[in-house]
């Protein structure tokens, strides 16, 4: 009477299990509960995350634009007769400067308006004289040696007057939007370790659920590449739905946020307006984050079955 083989060598001379067959053993392994909804969270702050930052770029990228081919002239003097003189002694020198395309003299009354806000109804009168500003248009953007030729051409002309480069005024302004984009970067990378844990979990948990059922198609001659491949199925839907429902809430924020910037009618919030590139951006921002859950779900579950051997 011969001895009856050991379950390894029945598991090693079994038949390879079918993948239908696998399925029916391991059916509808749903990780449920709230991880499709915290991968839908996760999702959404990323798209606003992202859409901030793209936003914040352009709104950089415009006003370093409109601003790097200007300068402006200042002139401080409190009797008015005497600022208009010199105002236009001013204008002369700059246009004669081959550097620059156009000279425009800012009226007294947009000034006013401008700064009225601040000083109130005093603004404009002779008890708070305001500056000569005048607005110089380069055809390029001027370096610092020749803004001091700029200035050096002023000064032969009107004694105690300025040339500000306008860049150089918004140069904080720049360095707070970068500070804010590398902000939104570090919370994309953020969420993205938070997805990729929060996938780990679930993969971990629905293994260790259906670890019986594992031993067993191992036993019957099923491969560790047809589980994977159950358990990828799990993730690749619960993460699609997160992932859509995270896009639909993120770009519903988005739009929100930009209604009430909006608003603001600001000139230069509406330079960080998104384009069609930036769209297409976070259109592949759930792209991204399946991908990433399909990544971890493969590498959790890989690492799951190595520690049952």
């Amino acid at each position: 009477m011969s001895t009856p083989p050991l379950p390894d060598e029945q598991a090693r001379n079994a038949a390879p299990m079918k993948p239908s067959t696998t399925a029916r053993l391991l059916p509808h392994t749903r990780f449920g509960g709230p991880i499709p909804w915290v991968i839908a969270i996760l999702i959404a702050l990323v798209v606003i995350a992202s859409a901030g930052g793209l936003a914040l770029r352009n709104l950089a990228d415009n006003a370093r634009a409109d601003l790097s081919d200007a300068v402006t002239v200042q002139i401080i003097e409190a009797d008015a007769e005497i600022r208009s003189a010199q105002a236009s002694a001013a204008a002369e020198a700059m246009a004669a400067h081959p550097l620059v395309t156009s000279v425009r003299i800012v009226p007294e009354a947009e000034l006013s308006e401008l700064l009225e806000p601040w000083l109130g109804a005093s603004a404009g009168t002779d008890d708070v004289p305001i500056p000569a500003l005048i607005d110089v248009e380069l055809s390029r953007r001027a370096n610092s040696q020749e803004v001091a030729q700029l200035q050096a051409a002023l000064d032969g002309a009107v004694e105690g007057a300025r040339v500000d480069a306008q860049s150089e005024w918004l140069r904080p302004v720049y360095d707070a939007l970068a500070a804010m984009q590398y902000l939104a970067l570090a919370l994309i990378a953020l969420v993205a370790f938070a997805t990729a844990a929060a996938v780990w979990l679930a993969a971990r948990s629905a293994f260790s659920n259906h670890e019986e059922t594992v031993e067993i198609i191992h036993l019957l001659g099923g491969t560790d590449a047809q589980v994977t491949r159950i358990f990828q199925r799990s993730v690749l839907r619960d993460a699609v739905f997160g992932a859509s429902m995270g896009l639909v809430l993120g770009l519903g924020a988005v739009w929100l946020l930009g209604q009430q910037f909006a608003g603001l009618d600001s000139g230069m919030i509406g330079g960080g307006g998104l384009n069609l590139f930036d769209w297409l951006v976070i259109a592949l921002i759930p792209l991204g984050g399946v991908l990433l859950a399909l990544i971890t779900g493969r590498i959790t579950i890989g690492f799951a079955l190595r520690s049952m051997l």
